[in-house]
């Protein structure tokens, strides 16, 4: 084990893509770490790169993330091991068609993946950050988080619920000295797209962003200590105009009385 001020990043889907260049990144920044992901061999490939290149610990964790003592195991690594102070919270999945094209089991391993392992692993990373007052996560969403209309809601709800997720976590743990991130990639160019039967080559060339930019944005983002860090989006005005607008409302959603236009009669 080498010393790192840095400390520890357990990264989740590091075996490749936006993990993996997660990994690459981190490392070079001088974190140690545990890359988790089912794939064992190409972790160690991965992990066997970066320590000859950085020097730093690199400890591969196979783990099936939507198997419940998998997931567990994982869990009570980020609860006991106080070295850790970075989750990236990445794997996920999508599916090949929506909702009404899907059984229940495809359906249920996105929900396993995209929602209930990062609000585990999410919640106990927390609990150990916060009790030892400083630490990281971060979280990938996605763009479709304000784009339910676009494609499958399934896919769209899970990253709109990560970043619901991330913003509670910031409100309570930021204060704390605890960093919360959403990250909110648009189309980007990894193995999600052939594995859920999709060709991000279908999209126009100009809508797609290459991995390495994209992590690269997001740990920008992170080193500005954004809550919410969107790659592609070059006018920072429009997501404050939104966000604005959310909180305005704030005040208005909970209230005794009905809302007038819901008393008016309604033409038959």
């Amino acid at each position: 084990m080498t010393d790192s001020t840095l400390g520890t990043a357990l990264i989740t889907g590091a075996s490749t893509g936006i993990g993996a260049v997660y990994a690459d990144r981190l490392a070079k920044r001088g974190h140690d770490l545990i890359l988790v992901a089912r794939d064992a061999a190409r972790m160690q490939a991965l992990a066997d790169r970066l320590t000859a290149e950085t020097g730093r610990s690199i400890e591969v964790l196979p783990a099936d993330l939507t198997d419940g003592d998998d997931l567990d195991r994982v869990a009570k690594r980020l609860a006991d091991d106080a070295t850790i102070t970075l989750l990236v919270n990445n794997a996920g999945m999508s599916l090949n068609g929506g909702l009404l094209d899907n059984e229940a089991p495809a359906l249920e391993r996105l929900i396993a993946l995209n929602i209930t392992a990062p609000t585990l692993l999410a919640s106990a990373a927390g609990k150990a950050f916060q009790a030892r007052g400083k630490g990281g996560i971060i979280n990938l969403a996605s763009i479709l988080a304000f784009a339910p209309e676009m494609f499958d809601g399934v896919y769209s709800g899970s990253k709109a619920y990560l970043l619901n997720l991330s913003l509670s976590l910031a409100t309570q743990l930021e204060p704390k000295g605890v960093r919360v991130q959403a990250v909110l990639p648009g189309a980007t160019r990894t193995e999600i797209w052939e594995r859920s039967g999709k060709d991000v080559d279908s999209f126009p060339p100009e809508m797609v962003m290459d991995v390495d930019d994209l992590v690269d944005a997001s740990l920008a983002g992170f080193d500005k200590g954004e809550t919410v860090t969107i790659p592609p989006l070059a006018d920072e005005g429009l997501y404050e105009a939104y966000n604005n607008a959310r909180l305005a409302m704030g005040p208005h959603l909970s209230k005794r009385d009905v809302a007038p236009r819901y008393r008016e009669t309604v033409a038959a």
